[in-house]
This record gives structure tokens, C-alpha cells and sequence, in this order.
């Protein structure tokens, strides 16, 4: 599997790299971690002529965290996610989800901003996105935009993002309270069946707070506030775990592939998603 012929460029500043999308249009790519677009070049389901390499720009690896804010570049991998002190206490859930993307020599590469940016259903950063509520900042032309996480997604590989912009970075706050990242998969490495992350705060017994997204159970990342209504005020007991599940499966729309049909793909999703909500809970 070899790719066709390409011009491979490396720029130092993000101003370059937009440069060079302007130049080159349609023709050219820009390049983060490389696990989606590498191997639709080599099966010639791409034929890029230019490709942007981001990996020298200086201020995309940085992760910071000031007070309950956090900030990551777009090119911190999912190896770098798991490794930082400081965001396993401040948002857990990033690590617990980054452990369950393929295996440790693609974490090593992939990245945050690449997994998030080609809106491929099934990958994993997302849905937990939605759950964090999460603002994604995009570079062009014009300067900086942001975009919220939940308003990104229009449909399978459809996203807010135009042609010569580059989503540079992710903004969330802090975490509280319980969280779990829950995935069914078919073997180790592989993209989720279904797959849910909850984040549930505690007060006095009760749910306070609540958020529920899942992946790949529709064309995009679903995050229901209708689950999240279920959960607020209960005791988060197996009748209120039931009828957030309930809430949360009205709002997806599955297909049929190779990972099951429909009905199958409802089950997993009820499975993980009661999982999920238990365990958070549990952690709250």
C-alpha cells in the first residue's frame, strides 16, 4: 500500500500553515497524528497533493491549566493526555478514555486534535467532548473563532470547521464530582460498538448535576439532555439509572455495519450506558 505522489511540507507557525491552505485549496491537507488520513492515502481513497504537517508549530503541544480552566493543543497525542499529572486531577475522564483508544503505539502518535477534527463517528474524543461541553478554537484567514463542541458536529465527517482552517486547540473547565468512559468493543484497538461518557455531581444524596454523551451510535457524537434531566435531583438509583438509559437511547440513531445490526447496537448501548451512569455515580 503505497500512497500516490504528494508534497509533504512543515511549516513553523500557524500562520504558515495557512498560508499554504490557501495556496493550495482543495489540493492540499492538513496533517496531525496521521491514523485516518495516512491510511486512506495508502488504499488511494485520498489523493492528497499537498499535505500540511503540524508537528513543528510551536504552542499545539502545550496543556494548561489555569484555575478550573483547561487548555489543550491540538497536537498533544493521546499518550501525552495520559501521562499529564495535572489533568488526571483536574478532568480523570480524559485519561480513562485516552487508555481505551486502539493500542500504546498509536497513542504515541495520535492526537487530540486530529481525533476531534475529521468527525469520524466512531472516535473516541467527541463524544467525551460533549460531555465536557467543550469549545474548540479554529484558525483561518480571518483570525480565531470558537466553536462549541456541541454545535460542531453536522454529520458523519461533516464538521463547523471551513476548508482553510485549522483547529488549533480545546478549552473545557475543570471536572467534578464521579465520571466513567464506557466502551464495547470488538477486540483490543478497535472503534466502539457503543461506547458512553458520564459525568455526575453529588449533593446531599442526590444528583446535582449531570451530563451523558455517546459515540458512534449515530453519524455524530450525541450528548442528551434528556438523560441528564433523568439523572438531576434522583438518588441515582436503579429507577432513575433506567429511565436516563431510556432518554439517552431515544436520542440515537445507529445504522447497521459490521460491528451488528440495529437492534444489537441498542442493546450494547443500553449496557454501557447504565454502566457508565452506575459508575459515575459511584465515584460522585
Amino acid at each position: 500500500m503505497i500512497p500516490a505522489a504528494f508534497e509533504y511540507h512543515r511549516p513553523s507557525d500557524i500562520e504558515a500553515a495557512l498560508g499554504l491552505l490557501q495556496t493550495h485549496g482543495d489540493e492540499a491537507r492538513v496533517l496531525a497524528g496521521g491514523h485516518s488520513l495516512i491510511p486512506m492515502m495508502k488504499l488511494r481513497m485520498a489523493a492528497i497533493e499537498h499535505l500540511i504537517d503540524l508537528r513543528d508549530i510551536a504552542g499545539l503541544r502545550d496543556i494548561r491549566i489555569d484555575g478550573t480552566t483547561i487548555r489543550i493543543g491540538a497536537m498533544v497525542t493521546q499518550a501525552d493526555l495520559i501521562a499529564h499529572d495535572g489533568l488526571a486531577r483536574t478532568a480523570p475522564i480524559l485519561r480513562e478514555a485516552a487508555l481505551q483508544i486502539a493500542d500504546p503505539q498509536v497513542r504515541y502518535m495520535g492526537t487530540v486534535g486530529g481525533n476531534v477534527a475529521n468527525g469520524d463517528p466512531g472516535n473516541d474524543m467527541p463524544g467525551l467532548m460533549q460531555a465536557l461541553d467543550a469549545v474548540f478554537t479554529l484558525a483561518g484567514p480571518d483570525g480565531d473563532r470558537d466553536v462549541a463542541a456541541r454545535d460542531f458536529y453536522e454529520s458523519a465527517y461533516m464538521t463547523a470547521r471551513e476548508d482553510d482552517e485549522i483547529l488549533t486547540g480545546i478549552r473545557f473547565d475543570a471536572t467534578a464530582g464521579g465520571y466513567a468512559y464506557e466502551k464495547q468493543k470488538r477486540k483490543i484497538g478497535d472503534y466502539a460498538t457503543a461506547a458512553a461518557a458520564v459525568l455526575i455531581t453529588r449533593e446531599g444524596g442526590c444528583v446535582a448535576t449531570a451530563s451523558v454523551a455517546m459515540t458512534n451510535l449515530a453519524d455524530t457524537p450525541i450528548w442528551s439532555h434528556a438523560a441528564a434531566e433523568a439523572l438531576i435531583g434522583s438518588s441515582c438509583d436503579a429507577d432513575a439509572i433506567r429511565a436516563a438509559t431510556t432518554a439517552a437511547l431515544a436520542d440515537i440513531d445507529p445504522t447497521e455495519d459490521n460491528r451488528g445490526p440495529v437492534e444489537f447496537k441498542r442493546h450494547v448501548a443500553g449496557i454501557i450506558i447504565s454502566r457508565a451512569i452506575a459508575r459515575a455515580w459511584s465515584r460522585a
